[in-house]
């Protein structure tokens, strides 16, 4: 019991940290370049991943992962880019 208390725990925080930066980018607090948007995507939908992959949901931790996919592509991009830094 207490490991699924500690798995749905992990969810909730990444399920906070996705909508987090979901609002931030809705609002337009931040954009899409920022290095902090990313990153609570990027573990966001990680701890999702763990999550959904537990209690077998299959459709959401595919989603998940290609949503850590995008995050970790825009890290490779945006860090590999000239000119002006947008991550640290």
């Amino acid at each position: 019991m207490k490991f699924e208390l500690l798995i749905d725990i992990i969810g909730w925080i990444g399920g906070i940290e996705v909508t987090i930066g979901y609002v931030l980018i809705s609002l337009k607090k931040i954009k899409a370049e920022n290095f902090y948007y990313q990153f609570v995507n990027l573990t966001g939908a990680f701890l999702l991943i763990i999550n959904t992959w537990y209690h077998k949901a299959y459709p959401s931790a595919v989603v998940n992962i290609i949503w850590v996919t995008i995050a970790v592509y825009s890290f490779i991009k945006y860090r590999s880019e000239k000119g002006e830094r947008k991550f640290p």
